[in-house]
C-alpha cells in the first residue's frame, strides 16, 4: 500500500473518532491535507470555524498567512506539503485545546507521522511544539524560546529536522511576530536548498 492509500485509510477512521468528546460539536473532523509523500510536515493545534465548516486545515485568515509563506518563501504549492493538526475536531468557541483532548487525539498524529516519515517538521505555535518535543524526547521551555532554530532527531532511520515556529494566527493579533514567522520560513527554505 502506498501512502497516499495508507492517509485515506487513516482517514476514514478518523472521521469515525469518538474518542474524546469534541467530536459531538464538531462540524466537521479535519484529519489533514495535502501531499503524504512530501517530506515536509507542517502541524498546527486544533481546526478553526473556516476549517470546521470545510474540513480542511489552515484555510483561515490564519490558512492564509501560513499559504503564503510556504508559496513566497518555501516557492512550493501548499497541496506539495502535508498539512494537520495535533487535535482533529474544532474545540468549542475557538478555546485551546485541553491536555485530555489531545491524549485522545494525539493517536491520529503519529499514525500520519509513521505513514507520511517527513525529512523535515514545521511545528506551528505552542501546542503542537510541546506534542512534538515530548514525542521525540526533547526539552520543550516556550514556543518564543524554542522558534528559530533546527532540533534534530533520529527516527525512521533517517535524520529528521524539526523547526518550532508561531502559529500563525497569532502574527494577525502581533503584527510585529510576522517576522519572525517570515524568518522561520527563510531558515525552513535554507534546508530544503
Amino acid at each position: 500500500m502506498d501512502k497516499i492509500e495508507e492517509i485515506n485509510k487513516l482517514n476514514e477512521e478518523i472521521l469515525k473518532c469518538t474518542r474524546c468528546p469534541l467530536y459531538q460539536f464538531k462540524k466537521n473532523y479535519v484529519p489533514g491535507d495535502g501531499d503524504p509523500n512530501s517530506k515536509i510536515m507542517f502541524i498546527g493545534e486544533a481546526p478553526g470555524r473556516d476549517e470546521d465548516i470545510q474540513g480542511k486545515p489552515f484555510v483561515g485568515k490564519a490558512g492564509q498567512v501560513l499559504t503564503e509563506n510556504i508559496r513566497n518563501i518555501l516557492n512550493i504549492d501548499r497541496k506539495n506539503v502535508f498539512i494537520t493538526n495535533v487535535v482533529k475536531c474544532r474545540p468549542p468557541n475557538n478555546r485551546e485545546p485541553k491536555e485530555e483532548e489531545i491524549k485522545a487525539c494525539s493517536i491520529w498524529l503519529e499514525k500520519q507521522l509513521e505513514i507520511i516519515k517527513p525529512d523535515i517538521i514545521v511545528t506551528l505555535g505552542h501546542y503542537s511544539t510541546k506534542w512534538i518535543f515530548e514525542y521525540f524526547g526533547l526539552k520543550f521551555n516556550s514556543i518564543m524560546k524554542d522558534r528559530g532554530k533546527i532540533y534534530k532527531v533520529n527516527r525512521w532511520g533517517k535524520e529528521v529536522k524539526i523547526i518550532p515556529t508561531l502559529h500563525p494566527a497569532s502574527t494577525l493579533y502581533h503584527k510585529e511576530w510576522r517576522e519572525f514567522f517570515d524568518n522561520d520560513f527563510k531558515l525552513i527554505k535554507s534546508i530544503l536548498n
